[in-house]
Order: C-alpha cells, then sequence, then structure tokens
C-alpha cells in the first residue's frame, strides 16, 4: 500500500521562504536566510519603512507581503546593482528613491516567478499573480490589505540579509490540503547557462555579441546557432 503524502498551507509557505532566500541570495550575490520559526498572526499588513506585496489566485487564492527596513532594501538593492556591474558611484543611498522602489518590485517578481513554478511543477496545480505593489511608509503608519479570503491561514516569517538587517515576509492563503494520489514525474528544470558552460562556453551569447561587436541585426543569427 503506498503512503499518502498531504502538503498543506505552512508547507506551500515553506516553498515561498525558500524562493524568497534564493532568488535574493543569489541576485545580490550574498546569502540571505529566513528563521526556523513561523509567526501565527492575525492578519497581514505593509509596515515601515518600504513595503511590497502581489496577490494570487487560481488553484488557491492568497496574499504576499514583504516589509523591508530602510537599512534591508538599501542593502539587497545595492548589492543587486553592484552584482550586475554598475558603478557605485551610481547607486543610490535612500530607501525613498524611486530606483530602489523599482529594483525591490522586480525581485518581488522574481521571487513570485520562481514560486509559482514550483508549486506548478510540484503541486501541478496553476496559479497566477497581480503585478507587485510597493509602497514606501513612515514610521506612523501601516495599511491592512483585505484579499477576501474564505477561511485564511496568516503566517509572518523573519529573513536576515548578510549585514544582519532583518525584513519581515507575511503570508495570508486560504486554508487548503493537497493530498498525492499517485506517483508523477516532474519536468526537469532548464538552466541556460549550465547548457553553455556543458558544451564548453562559459560565456553567455550576450557576452558574445558585445566582444565580438555584433550589432542587434545579426543577434538572431547567433541565437539560431545556439539553439536560443
Amino acid at each position: 500500500m503506498s503512503t499518502t503524502q498531504t502538503v498543506t498551507s505552512d508547507d506551500i509557505l515553506l516553498k515561498l521562504c525558500h524562493s524568497v532566500s534564493h532568488v535574493l541570495s543569489h541576485t545580490s550575490g550574498s546569502r540571505v536566510t529566513h528563521a526556523a520559526m513561523v509567526q501565527n498572526i492575525g492578519r497581514t499588513r505593509l509596515r515601515p519603512d518600504l513595503g511590497c506585496f502581489s496577490i494570487f489566485d487560481g488553484g488557491f487564492s492568497g496574499l504576499v507581503v514583504i516589509n523591508f527596513s530602510a537599512d534591508a532594501a538599501v542593502e539587497i538593492y545595492r548589492r543587486y546593482m553592484l552584482n550586475m556591474g554598475m558603478p557605485e558611484s551610481e547607486l543610490a543611498f535612500s530607501h525613498t528613491s524611486d530606483e530602489v522602489g523599482n529594483v525591490m518590485g522586480e525581485l518581488m517578481n522574481q521571487i513570485l516567478g520562481d514560486f509559482i513554478g514550483k508549486v506548478s511543477k510540484e503541486l501541478q496545480t496553476s496559479i497566477s499573480q497581480s503585478q507587485p505593489k510597493m509602497l514606501t511608509i513612515n514610521k506612523e503608519l501601516t495599511i491592512s490589505i483585505d484579499a477576501n479570503l474564505d477561511e485564511p491561514v496568516t503566517r509572518r516569517v523573519s529573513f536576515r540579509t548578510e549585514s544582519n538587517h532583518i525584513f519581515y515576509l507575511e503570508f495570508a492563503m486560504d486554508g487548503t490540503e493537497f493530498v498525492k494520489t499517485e506517483e508523477f514525474e516532474m519536468d526537469e528544470e532548464f538552466d541556460p547557462d549550465s547548457l553553455i558552460e556543458e558544451h564548453g562556453n562559459t560565456k553567455s551569447p550576450w557576452s558574445q555579441m558585445a566582444s565580438k561587436g555584433i550589432v542587434a541585426d545579426d543577434a538572431d543569427d547567433l541565437l539560431d546557432e545556439l539553439g536560443i
């Protein structure tokens, strides 16, 4: 007799925490970790200093809120931009800068994309997200968000940057369970960079175009040759 495997709301939260840590660590070239303890809260809120939220719907509904302290937001932003090759002299210093908000919103989008990809593959369901919204919030203001969930499970998890700055993930979703009734094979993840390296070419197609001075009109031909 096969053992029934059940995935709960807290298991889904753990997948989201892994996506947050993975995406922020990878894009910033630094270590971002989450706490092993999860806090049960009454409702989600946008809190100071920089709050970002997105609503998702589909196989299950929910709300993701990430509240960054000013120090955490600026650290992640600056590490991300430096990791992208931007000169430090051109970077913003304040969490109220539009550039910081735009970058953090893009990182939130990448986090949710990673999370949705894992959920679609591992739980065999489909969810979609709203465009992440980013707000700079002062010390006197918190904003509650109503996602119209029937029986919400609401949790809060703390995260720590490499420089020990703290930020928080708040997560609410319909109380639900996924029960695995039979074995299935998950599609393998495709990593273009690993494939290129495997074939002895450590440079990305974009680096090759830049080093060879290839103009935009020739780009499609090169990508066709690489099978991309």
